[in-house]
């Protein structure tokens, strides 16, 4: 759930499984952290679950008021710590310069530029020198960017919420007080019981002032609530604070929000906003200090705001008067806004790609107005994200679509086009070798007619004319929405299901955001499930008609939202669904209503009615009492402590479709997780398993999942050897141009690059040259005592006999695979220790009491090959014989190990003997 009012999509070693295979066994339920084999996704794929779960993500972009600078802040994942680390970099927007200002295991975030732009504030849950008991670890700390270390701001026992820089000494920032001697003491008793809506015993939320010079800490509100929202003037005269003053009101909303006005000199303060249901959700003060800007929900309904559309407002602090912004765009904003000297930056709601544009004040006070344009560049159509600088003239933005993962750019704004963009983040680098999903936006007739915007993921490998299986991947909230932007995750891993051969579709249904008022509240009232399911059905309808969709191979998964119509579409279509993964979803509506934080606002509201008014309503829309109809094989995931969708849901989910005995089913608990898990090993552990179940029950894949297999064994390592190319007893594979056919080298892929799995043997050499002679029995040994133009000789002769390119590689394209490299058929691995140069010379000497052409060579693949479990294997860049290759002035030089030299890695490279010098050659022209 990404926020108290919406069942959202969002964004494992101790889990508990409890699995029915085949009906009616025995039931398995354990700690899969004792004894239960872990579940692994086949690892012949390119994209792992890992690359589902330890992903960098960047956030927190400032730019300096000279426009010189960008801070940031990068996540990171920590499989030590079994969960995300951030930290803070530098990044020069006039170079390439870029500078890490913190390390380590801690959560660095937020960064905040001071006025003048030499120091930076950010928050920190680094151990504090002077550090109390029980202080919270999330506190501010303080540094400069170009030199030093960091130091703490605050010692505050319950952390700091939020802050912002008024001037170069001063921050504002929010906290909870301190504990009061009541919470003391029962901490001191060890007391974790709860008091629910414990309001006497909640610590007020407040404002304070901080001097940054004498770490001086003054509270500037002493309001008895909860402060949620605020923004303080420049001039330190004013500030606006929204207040929670009901600790329940995610569950039934009746206390709103309330909105004060703060005069700082006197300390007085006023209520403002109390006409009609506005309720802030962001407030900032215009650069002047004329007014505040604020965005607020709106809905028809005249309780809830489940479902809303989000306007923006102004309040003008001469008039008192508020108005509304007209932003030209019925759908509202689609996230925050940046205020700018002029007006201020905000992106639109416009379905799965929102529009940015730039509005400009036009007049002042009440009069106001804003003129919009729309923000052009290489990049505007799918920013996700954006930072702009003080004055307005300075963006970073993030880019990505659908296919393309994100990166994050800089660039001038010139009003509203960007300009000079470059991009000032590397994340993910390792996906650059990856082929990623084709992506589109399609679109069909919904329920009511109504148009329905999705997104397809197209298989990879996609051959026109095929018919392909399908996945639904459907988002929560409902009132979440896909867009066109990078969004692979641990609940909707999308790589992972299109390079098994299938469509994934994500389908922007009834009730999505993002579409207007109209569609968000489409299915309220009692109108859940009617209208989403109908698009739903449709989309997957329209797919079969256009003959890219196999109907007897559809599947569908999702989380929260996605997960409660996944559920559903195996109840009202069973023949059609032959799969379903379904994580934190609900079959059960009536105990929902109470156990779920939000439960009277978010079921009252869709169903029209509560429980108590109409339980026969929340009978009829429980599709437990249909689940024997389910003929779709089904995993089902929860956290122990989901205050989302309550964790029995599960449960009774699991028990109804283990005691019909119809299906498989698999139930798999996270202990101690919230409606999402976090923890890396929970979320590694949900992709697994999911991708078993499908793979198993959908992809009918099944021999590539084997709970007792370990891939890096040496079982592994013969199982990879299985593919290793032969032409009788020759390594190599036959081709040729035309008729004649001769025995060529075997590549594999690294990135790009096609290389030879091997160097190239006598075998394949004698081929292109009969005079090269070889004893009987050696003919898979690497060809040796071939200079530099024989080398070249045999990739132009390949070449003409084959009909493709080959060609000794550039050093460029192949010096990374040679570096690093562990000892393989070395001079060290002859004498069975690691030697020096001393000993080296001392060797060769008794090398040379040894008979034959090289005795010291091996045949090919004598050792480990290289590669990641995602890789073809690739031999003997360590050692063996020394490989040609061509060094940017043309001329040749030999790479990698030999066995007749140390592995020796303090001395410079020494070229192999001739009888020691052999090559590799690659397929295909040099990248350009």
């Amino acid at each position: 759930m990404c926020n108290s009012n919406l069942r959202a999509a969002v964004l494992v070693a101790s889990s508990i499984i409890v699995s029915l295979a085949a009906a009616p066994p025995s039931v398995l339920a354990q700690d899969a952290s004792a004894s239960a084999p872990q579940a692994r996704a086949s690892s012949k794929y390119p994209w792992s679950p890992e690359d589902m779960i330890y992903t960098e993500t960047a956030s927190g972009f400032a730019i300096s008021s000279d426009g010189k600078w960008v801070v940031w802040s990068k996540s990171t994942t920590n499989k030590e710590k079994d969960g995300r680390t951030s930290n803070l970099f530098l990044t020069s927007l006039t170079d390439k310069k870029e500078i890490q200002l913190t390390r380590g295991t801690d959560t660095n975030a937020n960064p905040h530029w001071s006025p003048e732009g030499d120091l930076i504030a950010f928050t920190s849950t680094k151990s504090s020198p002077d550090a109390k008991p029980n202080m919270s670890r999330s506190q501010i700390w303080l540094m400069n960017p170009f030199g030093g270390e960091p130091w703490p701001l605050t010692t505050f026992e319950r952390g700091v919420q939020r802050f912002e820089w008024i001037d170069k000494d001063t921050i504002i920032f929010s906290a909870e007080e301190d504990p009061t001697y009541y919470e003391r003491q029962t901490q001191e008793r060890k007391d974790d019981s709860r008091i629910v809506d414990d309001s006497e015993h909640t610590s007020y939320v407040r404002l304070f002032k901080l001097s940054v010079k004498d770490k001086k800490v003054t509270r500037l509100t002493k309001n008895t609530d909860w402060i949620e929202g605020w923004s303080v003037t420049k001039d330190l005269s004013h500030a606006v604070t929204v207040h929670s003053r009901e600790l329940s009101y995610a569950w039934d909303q009746k206390t709103a929000p309330q909105t004060f006005l703060w005069d700082l000199k006197t300390g007085q303060s006023k209520q403002i906003l109390t006409e009609g249901r506005v309720r802030p959700a962001g407030v900032q003060w215009a650069r002047d200090g004329s007014g505040f800007y604020f965005a607020a929900p709106f809905t028809n309904d005249k309780r809830f705001f489940t479902a809303s559309i989000r306007l923006l407002y102004f309040y003008d602090l001469a008039s008192g008067q508020t108005k509304q912004v007209d932003l030209g765009w019925e759908n509202g904003l689609a996230g925050g806004l940046d205020v700018v000297p002029d007006g201020f930056i905000a992106s639109v709601a416009a379905g799965v790609r929102s529009k940015y544009a730039r509005y400009t004040m036009q007049g002042s006070g009440a009069s106001a107005s804003w003129r919009r344009d729309w923000l052009t560049g290489e990049h505007a159509a799918n920013i996700a994200g954006a930072a702009v600088s003080e004055d307005g003239k300075r963006i970073a933005y993030s880019y990505s679509t659908a296919s393309v993962p994100g990166q994050w750019y800089a660039g001038d704004l010139d009003g509203a086009q960007i300009s000079n963009a470059k991009k000032i983040t590397d994340l993910n680098s390792g996906w650059a070798k990856k082929e990623t999903s084709k992506s589109e936006v399609i679109h069909w007739k919904g329920a009511n007619n109504d148009d329905v915007e999705g997104i397809l993921f197209y298989p990879h490998k996609y051959e026109t004319g095929k018919k392909y299986p399908l996945m639904l991947e459907i988002h929560g909230g409902p009132a979440g929405a896909d867009h066109d932007s990078w969004a692979q995750s641990w609940a909707y891993p999308v790589n992972l299901v299109t390079e098994r051969g299938a469509f994934v579709l994500k389908v922007n249904y009834h009730g999505s955001s993002d579409y207007g008022l109209k569609w968000v509240e489409s299915i309220c009232c009692g109108n859940y499930y009617d209208l989403e399911v109908v698009d739903l059905e449709k989309g997957v309808d329209n797919l079969i008609a256009k003959g890219l969709v196999d109907p007897d191979r559809i599947g569908t998964q999702g989380w929260s939202n996605g997960s409660i119509l996944s559920i559903e579409l195996t109840v009202k279509d069973p023949d059609r669904y032959k799969v379903a993964s379904c994580g934190a979803g609900e079959v059960e509506w009536i105990s929902d209503w109470a156990n779920v934080d939000f439960g009277e606002s978010f079921d009252t509201y869709y169903f029209g009615k509560s429980p108590l008014e109409d339980p026969q309503l929340y009978l009829k829309k429980s599709p437990l009492f249909e689940l024997n109809k389910v003929k779709a094989a089904t995993i089902i995931f929860f956290g122990t402590n989901d205050r989302n969708v309550p964790t029995e849901e599960g449960w009774t989910h699991y028990r109804a479709l283990y005691t019909y005995g119809k299906v498989p089913v698999r139930f798999v608990l996270f202990p101690g997780e919230p409606h999402s898990p976090q923890k890396l090993s929970h979320q590694l552990r949900k992709v697994d398993e999911e991708m078993v179940w499908l793979d198993r029950y959908f992809f009918k894949n099944e021999d590539a999942n084997n709970e007792a297999f370990k891939a890096d064994s040496p079982l592994g390592e013969a199982l990879r050897r299985n593919k290793i190319a032969r032409t009788g007893a020759a390594y190599g594979t036959m081709s040729g141009n035309g008729g004649k056919q001769v025995l060529a080298p075997e590549v594999v892929t690294r990135g790009k690059l096609e290389i030879g799995r091997f160097e190239v043997t006598r075998a394949q050499f004698a081929a292109f040259d009969p005079s090269y002679k070889f004893a009987p029995g050696t003919e898979n040994f690497p060809a040796n005592n071939i200079s530099f133009e024989r080398a070249k000789a045999y990739a132009d002769w390949l070449s003409r006999t084959t009909g493709q390119t080959w060609r000794v590689p550039n050093e460029t394209e192949v010096a990374s695979l040679y570096s690093g490299r562990t000892n393989e058929n070395t001079l060290d691995y002859w004498a069975g220790y690691t030697i020096n140069p001393e000993d080296g010379s001392l060797l060769l000497k008794k090398v040379s009491e040894l008979h034959g052409d090289a005795p010291l060579l091996k045949e090919v693949g004598s050792f480990k090959g290289q590669g990641t479990a995602d890789e073809e294997l690739i031999f003997d860049l360590g050692g063996n014989v020394a490989e040609w290759v061509i060094a940017s002035d043309g001329s040749g030089k030999t790479l990698g190990g030999s066995a007749d030299r140390p592995l020796d890695t303090k001395s410079a490279y020494e070229p192999a003997s001739p009888a020691y010098t052999g090559f590799r050659v690659v397929r295909g022209a040099p990248a350009k």
